[in-house]
């Protein structure tokens, strides 16, 4: 006796289609229609400021840490860790920290994102810090280190910097954490940063 399920397989393999193969994603009919912008960085600024995020344009580390002092969340932050060289004066050793739960309670992060999205105001980051890449999700607010030339136009562009066989884990990241109920009521913060700021770096700048 053939059961519904076996009938409703059957009738699904009958109705499967031939394979189409998948186009050329350097084509000229399809790179010309990607999205771009006169001023990428303009554009990143804009879209993640409507996201929820903040986006600053310094020239160097000590810009950025003058910048950081002017922000109540870290100038209020009890706990502070880093992983820009020379910035934010941390107070937490992350190299010390080898369980990521012990993070919990770290009120402001520093920390490097690889590029950035003017398309949709993204930040690609990857961490093989171990347990630092919670910090990304865990820490109270958030600060990411993007060099200034490192701002792309749209997604197309975006994967193409990817490496996924040289990277563990990697996620883009679009302002802080945010959700809202079935009234539609938003909700900053509830499942990740309340905060999150842009700094877009001019100079050359080192992680640890």
């Amino acid at each position: 006796m053939t059961s519904s399920k076996d009938e409703i397989l059957s009738k699904l393999r009958k109705q499967s289609v031939p394979p189409v193969e998948l186009p050329d994603l350097e084509a000229p009919e399809l790179t010309q229609r990607w999205i771009q912008y006169p001023d990428p960085t303009a554009q990143f600024a804009e879209v993640l400021s409507g996201v929820g995020g903040v986006c600053y344009q310094v020239k160097d580390i000590a810009e950025a840490n003058q910048k950081l002092a002017e922000l109540a969340a870290f100038s209020e932050a009890r706990k502070v860790c880093s992983q820009i060289s020379g910035c934010g004066d941390p107070n937490v050793s992350i190299a010390e920290i080898t369980d990521p739960h012990d993070f919990e309670d770290i009120d402001f992060a520093i920390l490097p994102g690889e590029y950035a999205v003017a398309e949709n105001g993204a930040v690609w980051i990857t961490n093989d810090g171990g347990p630092a890449r919670v910090l990304y999700f865990l820490a109270q607010h958030v600060a990411l280190f993007v060099p200034a030339s490192a701002v792309v136009n749209n997604m197309p562009e975006a994967y193409q910097r990817l490496a996924f066989a040289s990277n563990s884990f990697g996620t883009f990241m679009s302002g802080p954490s945010k959700t809202a109920d079935i009234e539609q009521s938003l909700v900053i913060g509830a499942h990740g940063a309340r905060s999150l700021s842009v700094f877009l770096v001019e100079d050359a700048f080192q992680t640890n």
